[in-house]
């Protein structure tokens, strides 16, 4: 199954989708606060998503899967 994953360290500051959403190739699905920026996170694909793997306010590493699409 796809993944979409954390690109960076930081810290979950939104969660722009919800389980069974339809995404697209280069939707924001997650805002990462990480340096005290904002940092969109993307869609690799195509699909609905299966799901979310983290909760708002979570810290994350990079490379951690945040959600699953299918």
């Amino acid at each position: 199954m796809p993944e979409v994953c954390g690109n960076m360290t930081g810290v979950i500051a939104d969660i722009l989708v919800q389980k069974d959403d339809k995404v697209e190739i280069g939707q924001d699905v997650m805002i990462l606060e990480s340096m005290k920026m904002h940092i969109p996170i993307q869609s690799d694909y195509d699909g609905m998503v299966k799901e979310i793997m983290v909760s708002k306010g979570d810290v994350i590493k990079a490379g951690e899967v945040l959600l699953v699409i299918e």
